[in-house]
C-alpha cells in the first residue's frame, strides 16, 4: 500500500516533530490539536525549527515554505478522512488513546493504517477499540524527532504483514532506521532506558554522587550523548514516571519501581525543561 497523506493526532513536541519530518519527506500532512492555542503553538514550533535550518544554511527559504505548505492544522478528526496513515501522538493515557482510535476508525477509509507513537503502552489494547486490528501498529519515534534516526515498529498479534511492511516503508521514506519489536511494555529502548534512569535517580537520591557527576559518568563512560538525569528533564519527568509505572505494572520487576523523589517532582510540577525546572534549573535559559 502506498502512503501519500499522513495524519498526526497531537501537535506537541512529538506530534509536531512527526508532522515536520513527514512534510520534509514530501508527504501531505494533517496535524490536529484539542484547541486553537495548542495548535498554533505546535505549528509555530515546526516553523521555528525550520527557520533555524534556514538560518544555518541547511535549507533554502523556498524549501521551508514548501514544507509548511504541506502541513494543515485542524481541530477535528474529520479532516483525517482522506489519510492513508494516521499516527496518534497524544499524552500517555490509555483511555484517551482508545477513544482516539475508535474515533479514527469511524472517520478514516478502510485502507487507512492507524498507528500509535506511544513509548510504552499496549498497542493491542488500542487496536481492539477499532474494527481493523490488522491495520494497527506502533510507530514509535524518539525525541527530538527531526534528529533521532530510530523508529521502533511495534507488531501486535493481530497486525498484518502488509501493515508492518507499510510502516517500515514509511519510516524508510523519512530517512529513519527501524527495529521491529513485540507488543510488550516499553518495547526495546524504553525497557532498557527506564531501568537505567530509575537506577541513576536512586543513586542520586542515596547520595552516591551528584547529578552532574552521574550524568558525566554515563556520558563519558558509556558514550551516551547526555546523562540519564538530563535526559529525564528533556523527556519530561511526568512522562518518565508514566513509562516506568507501565513497565512495573507489566513485569512486577523492582528495577521498574519509580523512585519516590520523581513522584514528588511530578506533584510539585518540576517536570523538566517544559516547566523550567527538573533535576536541573532551566529558568534562566
Amino acid at each position: 500500500m502506498e502512503i501519500k497523506k499522513v495524519g498526526v493526532v497531537g501537535c506537541g513536541i512529538m506530534g509536531g516533530g512527526i508532522a515536520q519530518v513527514a512534510a520534509q519527506a514530501g508527504f501531505e500532512v494533517v496535524a490536529s490539536e484539542i484547541n486553537e492555542t495548542l495548535l498554533k503553538k505546535g505549528l509555530g514550533g515546526i516553523e521555528s525549527n525550520l527557520k533555524r535550518n534556514v538560518e544555518k544554511g541547511r535549507m533554502k527559504p523556498e524549501e521551508m515554505a514548501a514544507i509548511m505548505g504541506r502541513i494543515k492544522g485542524t481541530l477535528t478528526t474529520k479532516d483525517f478522512g482522506d489519510c492513508d496513515l494516521v499516527i496518534e501522538a497524544a499524552v500517555e493515557n490509555m483511555e484517551l488513546k482508545k477513544k482516539i482510535f475508535a474515533d479514527l476508525d469511524q472517520v478514516t477509509p478502510k485502507h487507512t493504517i492507524l498507528a500509535s507513537n506511544t513509548s510504552s503502552m499496549s498497542i493491542i489494547d488500542m487496536a481492539m477499540a477499532t474494527k481493523r486490528p490488522d491495520k494497527v501498529l506502533g510507530i514509535h519515534f524518539f525525541n527530538p524527532v527531526p534528529v533521532m534516526r530510530l523508529i521502533e515498529i511495534v507488531r501486535t498479534i493481530a497486525t498484518s504483514d502488509e501493515t508492518i511492511a507499510a510502516g517500515q516503508a514509511f519510516a524508510k521514506a523519512l530517512g529513519k532506521t527501524t527495529v521491529l519489536a513485540k507488543d510488550t511494555a516499553g518495547f526495546i529502548v524504553n525497557r532498557i532506558l527506564s531501568s537505567l534512569m530509575a537506577t541513576a535517580v536512586r543513586m542520586y537520591e542515596n547520595g552516591v554522587a551528584s547529578k552532574e557527576d552521574i550524568d558525566t559518568a554515563v556520558q563519558l563512560g558509556l558514550n551516551h550523548p547526555m546523562g540519564p538525569l538530563a535526559l529525564a528533564d528533556l523527556v519530561g519527568i511526568d512522562t518518565c514516571v508514566a513509562i516506568i509505572d507501565t513497565l512495573y505494572n507489566e513485569f512486577k520487576d523492582p528495577q521498574y519501581i519509580v523512585p519516590p523523589g520523581m513522584r514528588d517532582m511530578v506533584t510539585a510540577g518540576y517536570l523538566g525543561r517544559k516547566t523550567g525546572k527538573g533535576f536541573y534549573d532551566y529558568s534562566k535559559q
